[in-house]
């Protein structure tokens, strides 16, 4: 399952949405949406992100958040790391190699350190 297609599914159960209702109303086909939710399809277009969001009228901070899983929600990464350090090129290959055996609470540390550089990276420079 993807992040995006965990956001989804609550969603869709927290409004009491079967999945044959929503595929119908979404004019896809329950299996696509089943795919979605379950990471067995490659992350959704922004398009069907817009109409998603718009299906559960979410707004703010919620269609952002959507948005931002559905970025995060390829299941199949591609990491390339030419021309970086070879510690960076381990540790990409170490994480293709393990990342099975992780437990949560290793996930969960790594997950909140990689989101601290992530949110230090995307803060504007000081002036």
């Amino acid at each position: 399952m993807t992040p995006f297609g965990l956001k989804v599914r609550a969603l869709r159960k927290a409004r009491g949405i079967t999945m044959k209702q929503m595929a119908a109303d979404l004019d896809i086909s329950q299996a696509y949406l089943s795919a979605l939710e379950h990471g067995h399809r490659g992350q959704p277009t922004p398009a069907l992100v817009v109409q998603i969001c718009e299906y559960f009228h979410l707004i703010w901070d919620d269609f952002e958040e959507v948005h931002r899983l559905a970025g995060l929600s390829h299941p199949r990464v591609v990491v390339d790391t030419r021309g970086l350090d070879p510690r960076k090129t381990e540790l990409a290959n170490l994480m293709a190699e393990h990342i099975r055996d992780l437990g949560e609470a290793d996930t969960e540390a790594l997950l909140e350190r990689l989101r601290s550089v992530q949110s230090v990276a995307a803060k504007p420079p000081k002036h």
